[in-house]
């Protein structure tokens, strides 16, 4: 028996189930076996990528070969998409090498040597002590899985995170700083420790009933410290390998790793992800974050409801009913306004190009989430998220300028061309002038985040040549279309508005009715800045969806609400202020951030701190566009229907 479902559920159902949805679209596993059973159908070398390191006390990503590692110089790197791109993800191939089954010992990767005296190799020691200092962390991936390091936390839970420190630093008074706390021999004062060698586990299950050899389903490290008392023939024994502060003379860090291969029967290779985000906390969170959000939106669907059925049910029947000259003459309430309800609002271009770049981030956020519940878009799929999101934005330039335009006629204005172009130019233009100067100063510092100046040319292209044009054909389209039709006639001369009390003012209702959509989205956006500035894994894309739904739902019933209020007070001007009350949400998500950097992040530095509070920006923007388009549609739809259904002479 087939069974019906919607998205939502289905999207729950994936977020619960973790990754097993993740490998339906495009991700083939890869089979493994020992080099003398090695065909077609499996290989024997694993090979171990890094990609850029990273900190939460910084917001600059480094390339690994911005750090004096060992190097593999002569493979190529793999091709990375945009979205990894623009994420500031730099894959490479890296001198660590395994066969698959075959277990190594304290095996030597190179020698790295430096000499104080030798202003080069100084500078390189000084970049690696300052990473330390501000914790950057390696990032590992092998077979498409990032290597993890686990260790156990409060509670009696264990975490597995996707990277592990460079090293860490004690110190002058002695106190131990990140991870120099995991062993009592880090105690040396103005010290750094470099974790010099790993350990690494890869677990492996066998293929049964299928092609040969078996799927890797975990891969997990150890960092250690070692001095090695003989660098070209290693031991893993001794001390740890300390540099101190002010280092005077010359230092050799000998780089080795240990691999062991283990059998896992337990863990399948749809789901090996899971021990990664079960790691992760806050499902029970996120429940409380939905049963929060739904407890708005009954609060406010019940007010809607109670407005809709009894008050405005009562004031259309009791209008309706005016037949008499002598009733005429007693209209009241919102009837009062009716010829000059849809009088065009002030700065009617501004708000009809806002209109345009807000359907624009709509439908791209409505249908990247889509395509995130189906699994296409998961942390296994590096970069895919970004991708999407950049190719529908820029296919989505049709929807923009019909809407501009669409509006703009109806509000009475001529100027098309200038409305054309300021809805292909005006919203996309500030959030690239914002993420140009974010990019310059990335350049400045080296980071890997900065953007390639051919990248930057091929956004320009999708820009300028793909997304402009569809906008002018979808502007076409919608100045050749009639103006909307509006169900009463526009009186000449503008009425009045009676003197308004406090609650009544645009202002406080601007400003309350972001309260009740921010109140619904804060928990899951507290997840959403974690994952973009703490470096952690966001998956649960079913829980978005719903927040999504809810924070439709909730700017719409909210702006209804305050517009119903304002009308009965005989305030006809609604346009701008429907756009504005649920546009204030991105106000309150501006507060959140500002909290958010000063209460939760380490950051230090101007650098990092412009590009958090500039980055910050281009999403508050997109989210003020986003918002706001919602609650002026819902406002348009409510008063059309309103005064369609009322009779007026």
């Amino acid at each position: 028996m087939a069974v019906r479902t919607s998205l939502v559920p289905l999207c729950l159902l994936m977020t619960f189930n973790h990754l097993s949805a993740f490998y339906l679209p495009g991700l083939a596993p890869v089979n493994f076996c020992e080099p003398n059973e090695r065909n077609d159908e499996c290989k024997s070398e694993i090979e171990l990528f890094v990609n850029r390191l990273d900190s939460v006390e910084s917001v600059l990503p480094y390339e690994y070969t911005a750090f004096d590692f060992c190097h593999e110089e002569k493979e190529k790197r793999p091709s990375e998409n945009l979205g990894q791109v623009l994420f500031g993800e730099r894959i490479e191939p890296s001198p660590y090498k395994f066969t698959f089954k075959k277990d190594e010992t304290c095996k030597s990767v190179c020698v790295k040597e430096y000499d104080a005296s030798n202003s080069d190799s100084k500078q390189k020691l000084d970049f690696l002590k300052k990473s330390m200092l501000l914790n950057y962390q390696h990032h590992w991936i092998v077979d498409n899985m990032p290597v993890t390091w686990c260790y156990d936390v409060e509670d009696g839970q264990r975490f597995c995170n996707p990277g592990f420190p460079i090293g860490c630093y004690v110190t002058e008074d002695g106190h131990p700083k990140d991870a120099c706390v995991i062993n009592s021999e880090f105690n040396d004062k103005d010290t750094f420790y470099i974790f010099n060698h790993v350990e690494i586990n890869i677990y492996y299950h066998v293929v049964e009933n299928e092609a040969l050899g078996a799927r890797l389903v975990a891969a997990k490290l150890d960092p250690k410290s070692f001095r090695h008392t003989d660098a070209s023939n290693p031991d893993c024994s001794g001390p740890p390998m300390s540099i101190k502060n002010k280092l005077d003379g010359k230092i050799k860090i000998p780089f080795t790793y240990s691999v062991k291969f283990q059998e896992d029967k337990n863990i399948r290779w749809a789901s090996r992800w899971d021990y990664i985000l079960e790691s992760m906390p806050h499902t029970h969170i996120q429940w409380f974050s939905i049963m929060n959000s739904l407890v708005i939106v009954l609060f406010l669907s019940g007010m809607v409801a109670m407005i809709m059925l009894r008050t405005l049910h009562k004031d259309i029947a009791r209008y309706n009913q005016m037949d008499s000259t002598e009733d005429a003459q007693e209209e009241f309430g919102w009837k009062l306004v009716h010829g000059d309800i849809f009088r065009p609002p002030r700065k009617g271009m501004l708000l009809s190009v806002f209109l345009g770049s807000g359907t624009q981030i709509l439908i791209m956020t409505l249908i990247t989430l889509f395509f995130a519940c189906l699994g296409f878009l998961s942390p296994a799929n590096r970069g895919a998220l970004m991708t999407c999101a950049v190719v529908l934005w820029v296919l989505l330039g049709t929807p923009a300028g019909y809407v501009a335009a669409r509006f703009y006629k109806s509000f009475g204005g001529e100027k098309w061309k200038t409305n054309v172009l300021l809805t292909s130019f005006l919203c996309p233009g500030i959030v690239f002038a914002d993420f140009f100067v974010m990019n310059l100063i990335l350049w400045g510092e080296g980071s890997s985040a900065a953007i390639p100046f051919g990248t930057l040319v091929a956004i320009l292209a999708l820009w300028f040549c793909i997304s402009v044009p569809l906008t002018f054909i979808g502007a076409y389209f919608g100045f050749k279309k009639n103006a909307i039709e509006n169900p009463v006639r526009t009186n000449q001369i503008p009425r009045q508005i009676p003197e308004q009390s406090f609650y009544t003012k645009p202002l406080p209702g601007i400003i309350m009715g972001g309260i009740l959509p921010f109140g619904c989205i804060f928990i899951q956006l507290f997840f959403i800045l974690n994952s973009i500035w703490s470096h952690q894994m966001y998956y649960m894309f079913g829980f978005l969806f719903l927040v999504f739904i809810i924070l439709v739902i909730t700017c719409s019933e909210a702006t209804i609400l305050l517009c119903y209020f304002h009308l009965c007070a005989e305030d006809y001007h609604w346009q701008w202020r429907s756009f504005l009350t649920s546009g204030f949400t991105a106000v309150y998500f501006l507060v959140y951030a500002v909290h958010y950097f000063f209460s939760k992040l380490q950051i230090t530095g101007t650098a990092s701190t412009i590009l958090y509070f500039g980055y910050t920006m281009i999403m508050v923007l997109i989210f003020f566009l986003f918002t706001g388009t919602i609650g002026f549609f819902a406002c348009f739809w409510f008063v059309t229907k309103i005064y369609s259904v009322v009779k007026v002479d």
